[in-house]
């Protein structure tokens, strides 16, 4: 992905609401298969971490989720994770491509 794509995806990313949160129990089962879910019905998305309670900070929980997902981080801010990963399915459902 290049600089201007991620610029852009970091655009959009600011008007999302996170739709997990990441406290006490880090990277569980339960918190990337939500998030491979996310991302294929949504592409990008926002995880809020809970700075207070995580064992790991924000950079390694997102570089987990990326791997297990496959999926790319857009970026991290404080306790805010972006991630995005293309789906076809959602380019299927509305007749796009990439």
């Amino acid at each position: 992905m290049t600089s201007k794509e991620r610029a852009s995806w970091r655009a959009k990313a600011n008007r999302l609401e996170p739709l997990f949160q990441s406290g006490k129990g880090g990277v569980s089962e339960m918190l990337i298969q939500q998030t491979d879910e996310a991302l294929t019905a949504r592409e990008l998305i926002k995880i809020k971490v809970l700075l207070e309670t995580t064992p790991e900070p924000p950079k390694a929980i997102a570089a987990q989720l990326a791997q297990a997902t496959g999926s790319e981080v857009i970026q991290v801010i404080g306790g805010s994770i972006v991630l995005y990963r293309y789906s076809e399915k959602l380019h299927e459902k509305h007749g796009t491509k990439k």
